[in-house]
């Protein structure tokens, strides 16, 4: 169905401020995106208990739902889709989470409540939890039947998309990820590294298993002990497994390695923290039905001048240029991550140049041609070519 002429667009998510993590920011810079090609964009979120709504320049709305996806949650969701049918019947409706896909799916046998011109956005976990159980496999075909057009960030996210869901393949377009708007980055000098200092390995995601923060950090307690004295390891982000973030701290007051948890770091000082760093680490793993779709956070650490060390697992191959902004190691080789932990440490020069070429890496693409590929006729994937590891 054609999007031609349609410059209404509602946007339907659990995941936006003050909510933080890849998907909110997503949704976020997509209704700005959008907002600045000219559409009238309206952002239907979850309800927060901030005492203030933080400016934007469109609507955002209020749903009564607080976000778990929990069924009185999706039930709230459902009543304010049917209340509002009228609405968002004539206008782009536009779903980049599975929250509010679950709801909408309770509206399929009642063609007359769906939106006509639905546009979604996959990242990778929930088509593997929508695939494992029958009743919701059956529903998602049915929601991707209706679509107009169905996003994915990488390759490999649409590869996972289409083997699970083939009747996506008609209509899925890349809107590859982008450096989030008023994106900061340090300044182009070089990192000392010598003297006093100690040479910084940071990590930036929630404590969570997925994230592997354990893995670097037993990495780098395997370095050299000369090597490991002059180095620390930084932890920044929220607790999501308590019983993680117990082992994490465990592992971290052995002997070999300074380590320090900053906690949950604002966007606004993230940007000092790239800039104390010398190399960014982000080990991230498949578990169970979560997997790595992508990574903003390498694209982040890249423009400030980062070399990154991840695993080759998911889309990250489509964030991390193996070999030109940093290493890309296979999760089942924890010596060959503590080697090329070691080898950027201890080569300066190397730092710098896989820093200078993911400063240009990182820039290659915009939040406008996401939202441009989303949600105007001319969905000619245009996306800049990008190495990929094979689906």
């Amino acid at each position: 169905m054609s999007l031609a002429g349609l410059r209404n667009l509602f946007i339907i998510t659990h995941e936006f401020f003050p909510k933080r993590g890849g998907i909110a920011t997503v949704t976020e810079e997509i209704a700005q995106a959008a907002f600045e090609i000219g559409y009238q964009v309206e952002v239907w979120a979850q309800r927060t208990t901030l005492p203030h709504e933080k400016s934007w320049p469109y609507v955002v709305r209020r749903l009564p739902g607080n976000g778990t996806h929990n069924l009185m949650c999706r039930l709230k969701t459902i009543s304010w889709l049917i209340r509002e049918r009228g609405r968002l019947r004539e206008a782009i409706v536009y779903v980049p989470e599975p929250g509010p896909m679950l709801a909408l799916m309770a509206l399929l046998p009642a063609r007359g409540l769906m939106p006509r011109h639905l546009v979604l956005t996959f990242h990778g976990s929930e088509i593997l939890r929508f695939h494992a159980d029958p009743a919701t496999r059956w529903l998602t075909r049915r929601l991707l039947r209706h679509s107009c057009r169905v996003s994915t960030l990488t390759h490999h996210v649409k590869a996972l998309l289409l083997q699970r869901f083939p009747e996506a393949a008609s209509k899925t377009v890349l809107t590859p990820g982008a450096l989030r708007s008023g994106f900061g980055a340090s300044p182009q000098n070089p990192r000392a590294g010598t003297g006093d200092r100690k040479l910084v390995v940071l990590t930036v995601g929630r404590l969570h298993p997925r994230k592997g923060q354990l893995l670097t950090l037993q990495a780098l307690k395997a370095l050299p002990p000369d090597l490991a004295d002059r180095c620390e390891y930084w932890i920044a982000g929220s607790t999501s497994k308590p019983d993680y973030e117990r082992r994490l701290r465990e592992a971290a007051a052995l002997p070999g390695l300074a380590v320090r948890f900053l906690g949950d770091v604002p966007d606004a000082a993230l940007d000092g923290l790239y800039a104390q760093a010398d190399v960014f680490a982000l080990t991230s793993i498949d578990h169970g039905h979560s997997v790595e779709g992508f990574g903003l956070v390498y694209l982040e650490a890249s423009a400030h001048g980062l070399p990154v060390v991840a695993h080759r697992v998911g889309g990250v191959a489509e964030a991390v240029v193996d070999g030109e902004t940093g290493f890309l190691i296979s999760p089942d080789d924890p010596a060959a991550l503590t080697e090329a932990l070691g080898k950027l440490l201890t080569d300066a020069p190397l730092r710098h140049r896989m820093g200078d070429a993911g400063r240009a890496w990182a820039r290659r693409t915009t939040w406008t041609h996401a939202a441009t590929a989303l949600f105007t006729d001319d969905a000619h994937n245009n996306a800049p070519d990008r190495p990929v590891a094979a689906p």
